[in-house]
């Protein structure tokens, strides 16, 4: 093996075993607040108060369509968790 190609892989594994910066616990974590404060106005718009509503027979579209909001933003929240941040 040639000097050359023995320093590629010599630094290919150097960069591999490093330790990857990860910060999408602490986004995933901002993107919820954020998704939460959401969802608070959302019902406070709808005259109700947040955590307090259960989805049931009698609940007001408004309100269903909040958690569907607070659905599809945790949902976008999670692609945040899983995506390296450096």
């Amino acid at each position: 093996m040639s000097l050359f190609r023995r320093a590629i892989v010599v630094a290919a594994v150097t960069l591999v075993a490093l330790p990857s910066t990860e910060a999408g616990l602490i986004a995933y974590g901002i993107c919820q607040t954020g998704c939460n404060a959401l969802a608070v106005a959302c019902y406070a718009g709808a005259g109700a108060v947040f955590g307090t509503v259960t989805a049931g027979v009698g609940t007001p579209a408004a309100i269903l369509a909040c958690n569907a909001a607070l659905g599809q933003c945790s949902a976008a929240c999670a692609v945040v968790a899983l995506t390296p941040t450096p």
